[in-house]
């Protein structure tokens, strides 16, 4: 298993929500090393929360991975991705920056949505 790793805000959200299979296969990843995930997943996942309770909640499972904050770079790249791909595959400003994100850093993007990033040259995706 690469350690160089980056998941999706989806991955967190199953783990969150207990589904063994999300659970497991992060577990997984943990166990190779550090786990990444993009500050947009981080934001994403703070919106969800619908009380202080999962809030809380949120924050002791987010100290288990690696936030890697945005960066000039990783914006320039997300606005290329936009350019390219807003029109034809219908690519949102918060998936432009994961992948940009995981392109910049050259992580691999771990992600249950292959369809919001298959079409991206030069991404590498792994499928959750």
């Amino acid at each position: 298993m690469n350690k160089n790793l980056l998941l999706d805000t989806d991955i967190i959200v199953d783990v969150g929500r207990g589904h063994a299979g999300a659970i497991a296969q992060v577990s997984t990843m943990m166990t190779v090393g550090a786990v990444f995930i993009s500050a947009v997943t981080e934001m994403e996942l703070i919106v969800g929360c619908r009380n202080k309770a999962e809030l809380q909640n949120l924050a002791s499972l987010l100290e288990r991975f690696t936030v890697v904050p945005l960066s000039p770079e990783i914006t320039a790249s997300a606005v290329k991705l936009l350019r390219t791909y807003r029109l034809s595959h219908g690519l949102l400003i918060a998936d432009a920056l994961i992948a940009a994100t995981a392109l910049v850093t050259k992580r691999i993007l771990v992600s249950g949505n292959a369809k919001h990033f298959s079409m991206i040259k030069g991404l590498q995706f792994l499928a959750a």
